[in-house]
């Protein structure tokens, strides 16, 4: 079955922002740290952010500074907002419990062009 579902992603101009959405089934986050992830053609998944249960974040370094993970766990939701997107950032995008993975989602298609 659907357990976690991706949205937000789109086509942007570099410099341009989106805000990216992963809603989990019922209760299917809590007290799990959960991430984001990207997969372009050709390259392995990568892990892009991730947050803590008590809403600690990190980051991967290419994606620091411009990139900022949160959750609410009532709405069984993570966000990825993203701001000054460069080309290198395209990718699709997809979010999955860190530990504990689900069966994976269909992801977000996120394109930044020059």
């Amino acid at each position: 079955q659907v357990q976690v579902v991706e949205s937000g992603g789109g086509l942007v101009q570099s410099g341009g922002s989106l805000r990216l959405a992963c809603v989990g089934s019922s209760g299917i986050f809590f007290g799990y740290p959960v991430a984001w992830y990207r997969q372009s053609p050709g390259t392995q998944r990568e892990l892009v952010a991730r947050i803590s249960p008590d809403k600690t974040p990190k980051y991967l370094e290419s994606v620091q500074g411009r990139f900022t993970i949160s959750r609410d766990d009532p709405k069984n939701a993570v966000y990825l907002q993203m701001n000054d997107l460069k080309p290198e950032d395209t990718a699709v995008y997809y979010c999955n419990r860190f530990i504990g993975a689900l069966s994976w989602g269909q992801g977000t298609q996120v394109t930044v062009f020059p």
